[in-house]
């Protein structure tokens, strides 16, 4: 056993304890107050799956849509020399930068019906803002550099357990996202409206309990998909160092 192993380890579970453990227990605590008939009312409310749906749909096709392209670009940077790249390179943490709500009024501003490029899909018969697929489009901006961030340092074949891992971390940022979608969504209950906006809501009509029981739900369903990504990870792994 390494010296020091057992104070780093109780360091390591009460910080974690104390961080991460003790404020999600508490959404657990707040929803039981529901009960188990009035838990269920609330998070299998047609408006409340309506959200779920949404928010993991287009979670998931973002962070599809940055798996494939973020390796495009992530090994583009790596493998290629060419003018402006060190440009190209700082513009793809520019998501991080920005402040999501600014992020979401210029998407909007651009995508919108009378924007610089909302106005031709407009004609084209595409319409972005106000629409799952405006969300879609901010989901993979905001995405996009935890892909290609993740990617650039890594080589076949252990590309393929850093893929998974750039996958779920696109994925589970834009299941929590905000400020970048709420003004492109237009936020229409059963049609745009997202997970957290209704959470948002929830809190300002001062349902905490009701609140607490949808976050409850999108916590569980997050932490089992980031499993199953991991366990593959995992396993990707182990038969990537096989090979």
């Amino acid at each position: 056993m390494l010296p020091g192993f057992r104070l780093a380890l109780g360091f390591t579970l009460f910080y974690l304890t104390l961080v991460v453990l003790v404020p999600l227990s508490t959404l657990f605590w707040k929803s039981a107050g529901l009960g188990l008939s009035g838990f269920w009312q609330v998070v299998t409310a047609p408006r409340v799956l309506a959200s779920y749906r949404l928010t993991f749909g287009a979670s998931l096709a973002a962070a599809a849509i940055n798996g494939v392209f973020g390796l495009i670009v992530s090994w583009v940077l790596v493998r290629y020399p060419f003018p402006g790249r060190r440009f190209v390179d700082a513009l793809v943490d520019l998501p991080f930068a920005l402040p999501t709500a600014v992020a979401g009024i210029a998407l909007t501003t651009v995508y919108a019906p009378n924007g610089w490029l909302g106005a031709p899909l407009e004609k084209a018969g595409i319409k972005v803002a106000f629409t799952p697929l405006g969300i879609t489009v901010a989901l993979t901006f905001i995405g996009l550099p935890f892909v290609v961030r993740t990617l650039q340092p890594v080589v076949l074949p252990a590309l393929y357990p850093a893929w998974i891992t750039a996958f779920a971390l696109a994925f589970a940022r834009a299941l929590g996202e905000y400020g970048s979608v709420v003004f492109i969504a237009g936020n229409m209950p059963m049609k745009t409206e997202i997970t957290p906006l209704l959470i948002i809501t929830k809190l300002e009509q001062y349902d905490y309990a009701g609140a607490t029981a949808i976050a409850t739900v999108t916590l569980l369903a997050s932490f089992l998909i980031l499993l199953g990504l991991n366990r593959l990870q995992s396993w990707s792994g182990r038969l990537a160092a096989a090979r």
